[in-house]
């Protein structure tokens, strides 16, 4: 359903993002789809405020599209309808080796003219065939890494993350990574507050960090500690604590090298990557909803001084936590 754009929440108004297509072909996977239809095609909520987007589904030749697992899709749009979208998010599909050419093209032309482009794990493919992973930091899903690097060499492929988002170029590790990779293009367009109403209303976590690793080899052993899901509750709760390495081992009764090594196998990062990672998001939450100082901000989420919330913003963010409440404030 498309609303008019006087019916849009405010938000959806001011931000690049309106457009959204979803290019599907024969061999569609259908979580690829499910997953994108859950963050690009709901209607509005009055309650979360949520920004509603002009959604469809295309392929290269509307009608009967074959699925990857035992039902077909009916797609009503064609290609031509890539024209005028802001984001286009291309669907994995069983045969990843044989990407349509014209699909290729249609994302090639999008991204020529400014759209961005986002791959949902094999998708990866067709991207490559579009000539836009050269020299650009990608990933796919982890079974699937050697034949990217094989198919086109100049890629910069990361096997070991969620997402990369490199410029107007997103790809993603596939399956529930899809989501984390599209809820992170909603936070960057929308803000914190939009992705986190998102997240709640498909019941996962509010954001799963692009470099977390895409699965632990090894299974954590089994001792007579409890996990660490009280322990990262408690940091959550206090974030302006001293959280170091000793201080949190001392809490969760390890040695600091047990600790560490714990943390790393539980949550793909290392404490002070995370704990980093989780003064920054609250740091945008504050700068949303509040108009507090920055200095006051700092504090609050547990970092020594303004300068060093800037520069730990700046590195998550690529702006200033003042450039980002101009944007984001509600």
């Amino acid at each position: 359903m498309t609303w008019p754009v006087d019916f849009l929440p405010h938000r959806a108004q001011t931000r690049r993002v309106r457009n959204v297509v979803v290019l599907v072909q024969d061999g569609a996977e259908p979580f690829g789809l499910g997953s994108m239809c859950e963050v690009w095609a709901e209607p509005y909520h009055p309650e979360d405020d949520n920004p509603v987007f002009d959604f469809k589904v295309a392929a290269p030749r509307p009608g009967r599209v074959r699925g990857a697992s035992g039902f077909d899709l009916h797609v009503e749009h064609g290609l031509d309808v890539v024209e005028q979208a802001d984001l286009v998010c291309v669907c994995p599909k069983r045969d990843h080796l044989a990407p349509s050419p014209e699909v290729a093209a249609a994302v090639a032309a999008a991204y020529e003219r400014g759209a961005t482009v986002f791959a949902h794990c094999t998708a990866a493919f067709v991207l490559g065939e579009a000539g836009l992973l050269d020299g650009r930091r990608c990933t796919t899903h982890w079974r699937h890494v050697a034949e990217l690097v094989e198919r086109f060499p100049a890629a910069e492929v990361d096997p070991d993350v969620l997402y990369v988002h490199d410029g107007r170029v997103v790809t993603g590790a596939g399956s529930a990574a899809g989501l984390d990779a599209a809820l992170h293009l909603l936070r960057e367009e929308f803000g914190a507050a939009t992705a986190a109403s998102a997240a709640r209303r498909m019941v996962v976590p509010p954001h799963r960090d692009g470099g977390q690793a895409q699965f632990i080899a090894h299974a954590v052993p089994d001792c007579d500690a409890e996990t660490l899901g009280p322990l990262l509750s408690w940091i959550l709760e206090n974030l302006a604590a001293d959280l170091d390495v000793e201080s949190l081992a001392r809490r969760a009764l390890m040695s600091p090298r047990t600790f560490a090594r714990r943390f790393r196998a539980e949550t793909g990062a290392t404490p002070h990557a995370w704990v980093t990672r989780q003064r920054v998001l609250r740091a945008e939450h504050l700068l949303e909803r509040t108009d507090r100082p920055v200095e006051w901000i700092a504090g609050e989420v547990g970092f020594a001084n303004a300068a060093t919330l800037r520069h730990h913003f700046a590195r998550v963010r690529g702006v200033s936590p003042q450039a980002y409440r101009r944007q984001f404030a509600c």
